[in-house]
């Protein structure tokens, strides 16, 4: 009888192993698909995995990540909403809802999931970051800037999140201050064009400092920056430059 007892345990045992090692090749094809861009094929495989193991955040939000890139967005929200079900309070699936809810231009929800992951972690740069552009896109310009400075603050070496802050400023009509925003964003990536474009633009049409923005516009441009190189265009011709020809 004991004998059988063990019997039956080690063919569970290894019935287990075969079902988990199964997924794990699941996940693991999921995520090869991701990364060569075959998202369909991850969403099939991804969408497998996280039935048999829906306690994994991981796959949940790469599996988000794959409908995204399909335009499938509101797919998405409802995968990321089962995730975080089966994984409550977790970071990557609360931030991964917020973008996308941003992106479907919900953005008063997209405020309310970030204020979540900054409560639970209120150090969490990226969190103030997007909670900032959601509050851009809602014209609540003064409650972005302290985002943005908080997000400055914890990330100062974060290019990104200086560029975030010229562009508040800009929005307020702080010139100098964008500026100043926007070449901190350079020094800490100077191969980064649309820092170029965005500083040339206030130098050309708000600070009337037309050789440092021609010299912002000839870097952008070498760096690969279209609209940079247009600008130049437009200034050797006398055309209209980008700004005028958007009033």
């Amino acid at each position: 009888m004991k004998g059988r007892c063990l019997l039956w345990a080690l063919l569970g045992a290894l019935a287990l192993a075969a079902v988990h090692g199964c997924g794990q090749d699941l996940l693991e094809q999921g995520l090869a698909a991701q990364k060569a861009k075959d998202h369909t094929q991850a969403v099939e495989l991804l969408g497998r995995f996280v039935q048999q193991s829906p306690r994994q955040p991981e796959a949940w939000k790469a599996l988000a990540l794959s409908l995204v890139a399909l335009e499938r967005r509101s797919e998405a929200l409802r995968c990321l909403d089962q995730g975080l079900a089966a994984n409550p309070r977790n970071i990557a699936l609360l931030m991964a809802k917020g973008k996308v809810l941003g992106e479907l231009e919900r953005h008063q929800e997209a405020i309310a999931v970030f204020s979540e992951v900054l409560a639970l972690e209120p150090a969490h740069a990226e969190a103030y970051k997007e909670r900032a552009e959601a509050l851009i896109q809602e014209g609540e310009l003064e409650r972005a800037r302290t985002d943005v400075g908080k997000a400055v603050t914890l990330a100062p070496a974060d290019p990104w999140a200086h560029h975030k802050l010229g562009m508040v400023e800009f929005a307020l009509g702080r010139y100098d201050e964008a500026v100043k925003a926007f070449s901190t964003a350079i020094r800490l990536a100077p191969d980064s064009p649309l820092f170029y474009f965005s500083r040339g633009q206030i130098y050309l049409r708000h600070l009337n400092r037309r050789e440092q923005a021609v010299a912002d516009f000839q870097q952008g441009c070498a760096l690969g920056h279209p609209l940079c190189c247009e600008e130049l265009e437009r200034l050797k011709t006398g055309a209209p430059t980008t700004a005028n020809q958007k009033k």
